[in-house]
């Protein structure tokens, strides 16, 4: 018998117009001051528009922190940080996608009154000592699951990331509305839905920590991302499609969390940093050539998963033939879902590959749950398949 432990967030809340009970929420928890963490996007689309109504009573105080960009930097996570003191905070909700929920994650850690370390001595995998501020995140794209990881991802130089791993970081409610992702534009749908995609399916390969609860979860998630993720970005009104893709999401963050992302992830990111391209994209563009350089030892594993992904047609033969025709058919839903295929389509140059190679190779907390040991020269052939 399988020896194993999962956690995850303590309280998920999945409910149509959820979001306007925000403030009902951080009432519950006992506390009267409330940083909320945001992006301009998010403000601008007039998501906050329905919640912060709740917040105009004596009882509560509520500031808004609107500054996160896309891969948030050390800065942004320090101001934010700043903005949590300067207010007395003793919640912190993360409301966004998983660059607002990421520094959100930080901050609570950084903002409570008996921290005593810097950000520089968070990074990497249990570091965080102290205690955190209590932590709800609502999430507003159908993607990175952080809303239910204790993963945290901050941009640390011009073309780095780093990684905060800490049982510390673990969310204590999850607030899905799926009325939020309404707005999101076709493209933004595709990219993070193939972000969750690849959690789940990394998931269920992890080399170190798959079991069964993680395997359940990712089977689930990919019956529900690939099968609304065409509606959803196409049909962006459909609700029921959107409500699927954030369920969908949040059961794959559940599940990568527990058994975690290694080599489409540890590829993705220096596309990120170099290039810029968004997480959910630079996934989407190494995934095809991924799944085939770990064929050799995972076939039988993407086999599982191929009749899930690929409802409506029945795939069959040697589990190497059955996980050939699911890398065929990702690649083909990529391509319908309007998305970029080759990284020379998003500005990647042939010139860059050594170094994009050679940066992978940074991410070893990543590749370490690779099925397949991947070396400097495994990444620069996977770059060339991929430009």
């Amino acid at each position: 018998m399988q020896s194993f432990s999962f956690t995850t967030t303590k309280t998920i809340v999945f409910e149509t117009g959820a979001a306007t009970l925000l403030a009902e929420h951080c009432l519950a928890a006992g506390v009267g001051r409330v940083l909320l963490i945001t992006d301009a996007g998010i403000l601008k689309a007039g998501l906050l528009n329905g919640v912060l109504p709740g917040f105009d009573r004596p009882d509560l105080r509520l500031g808004v922190f609107d500054r996160v960009e896309g891969d948030p930097g050390s800065a942004t996570v320090e101001a934010a940080a700043h903005a949590a003191c300067a207010l007395g905070a003793e919640m912190i909700v993360g409301f966004g996608g998983g660059s607002a929920m990421d520094v959100a994650k930080v901050v609570a850690v950084l903002a409570h009154p008996d921290c005593r370390q810097s950000l520089g001595e968070l990074y990497g995998v249990n570091r965080v000592c102290g205690p955190r501020l209590p932590l709800l995140q609502v999430p507003t794209t159908a993607g990175t699951g952080s809303e239910v990881t204790p993963i945290a991802i901050v941009t640390t130089g011009e073309t780095t990331k780093a990684g905060i791993v800490s049982p510390r970081l673990q969310p204590d409610i999850a607030l899905l509305d799926p009325e939020l992702t309404l707005g999101l534009p076709p493209s933004v749908t595709a990219a993070t839905g193939i972000d969750a995609m690849v959690h789940a399916i990394e998931a269920y390969t992890s080399a170190y920590k798959k079991n069964p609860l993680s395997d359940m979860l990712a089977r689930e998630a990919l019956r529900l991302l690939a099968g609304n993720i065409r509606t959803a970005t196409h049909q962006g009104a459909d609700l029921t499609a959107r409500g699927n893709m954030l369920l969908g999401a949040l059961y794959a963050g559940q599940a990568f969390a527990n058994a975690p992302v290694a080599a489409v992830h540890a590829l993705a990111y220096p596309l990120g940093g170099h290039f810029h391209i968004p997480h959910g994209l630079s996934n989407a563009l190494v995934l095809p050539q991924v799944l085939r350089f770990n064929a050799p030892v995972a076939a039988a594993w993407y086999a599982e998963l191929a009749p899930l992904i690929m409802a409506e047609e029945n795939p069959s033969g040697t589990p190497e033939q059955v996980t050939e025709q699911l890398i065929c058919w990702l690649e083909n839903l990529i391509a319908a879902l309007g998305l970029p295929s080759r990284l020379r389509d998003c500005g990647v140059t042939q010139e860059s590959l050594p170094r994009l190679a050679a940066d992978a190779m940074q991410q070893q907390r990543l590749l370490a749950n690779n099925p397949r040991a991947i070396t400097e020269a495994d990444a620069m052939a996977v770059y060339r398949a991929a430009f």
